[in-house]
């Protein structure tokens, strides 16, 4: 996938503000929804409906996810404007990614891709997962409550594919796949995964067994990133989600507006791994409700 990019075209490395003895590292992750239906336009199956970019600090102590709305109306290299998770279903991770850089001018440096099998199977691995849900909602054959719910694989796999019945939407659903997100690194964290050799090799395994990551990384390289780790806990770790304008209609397609002037803003901190210390600017897109 990466090596089809023109790499004349492509951002530059991050550039640290602080020197580290290591660089930072960017994934994507996607993960694909199969329980909801495709809007207008949408190709059955070739969506990607959790965009988020991960980026792992120089100095190894924090970590930012930050999901793009998955209607965000861009340009797609070569297509011109369309709903973003359409470059996926038109080019595949490779126009995604393409997408992405040209949106953030942010590199890429990994590609990490789970579906709804994946999300059970860790989620069952780690014995279920906590997350606070707002409003009591129903979805498929389960009923989730207001308040803390204790979710196995298959009850994670309808909490985080329910858009319809939301009252914000896909807003909402970005924000349960953030909360779902929070709660798997704390359990990691609680049960001290990276500091038991043994049990972090249960985790990989789990991990690596769910999830495909491209090739440029391999088993040897993922536990060494993940041993570097050790020292990010689940209060290092920020989310936020792109900075939004509005929605509004695009022929018959709904779609999101992003702000390109705060947009920007984040998008340069990220380039200068600098985004944990600026987090504050950016608290209104921010998750704060969830489980510690």
């Amino acid at each position: 996938m990466f090596s089809g990019l023109d790499e004349q075209t492509r951002p530059a490395p991050a550039t640290p503000e602080q020197p580290a003895s290591a660089e930072p590292v960017t994934f994507l992750l996607v993960g694909s929804d199969t329980l909801d239906h495709p809007g207008p336009g949408e190709t059955p199956g070739g969506r990607s409906d959790a965009i988020i970019i991960a980026r792992f600090s120089a100095d190894r102590t924090h970590a930012q996810l930050i999901s793009i709305p998955r209607d965000s109306w861009v340009d797609i290299p070569g297509r011109g404007r369309s709903k973003f998770n359409a470059s996926y279903a038109w080019g595949g991770p490779s126009l995604l990614i393409q997408t992405v850089e040209q949106l953030t001018k942010v590199r890429i440096d990994h590609y990490l891709t789970i579906d709804f099998d994946g999300l059970i199977k860790v989620t069952d691995d780690l014995g279920g997962v906590d997350v606070v849900v707002a409003d009591t909602t129903s979805n498929g054959p389960y009923t989730f409550p207001a308040g803390m719910n204790h979710l196995n694989g298959d009850q994670a796999r309808w909490y985080l594919g329910q858009r319809h019945g939301l009252t914000g939407g896909d807003f909402d659903r970005v924000k349960r796949q953030q909360q779902y997100l929070k709660s798997m690194f704390s359990k990691l964290f609680s049960a001290h995964t990276f500091s038991d050799p043994g049990r972090l090799d249960k985790a990989m395994l789990a991990v690596t067994s769910a999830v495909k990551i491209d090739d440029s990384l391999g088993n040897g390289d993922l536990l060494s990133l993940a041993l570097s780790m050790r020292g990010v806990t689940p209060d290092n770790v920020d989310f936020f989600t792109a900075p939004v304008l509005g929605t509004g209609m695009e022929g018959e397609a709904s779609v999101v507006y992003l702000n390109s002037v705060t947009g920007e803003r984040m998008w340069s901190y990220l380039r200068t791994d600098s985004l944990s210390q600026n987090a504050a600017e950016f608290a209104s897109e921010a998750l704060t409700d969830v489980p510690r």
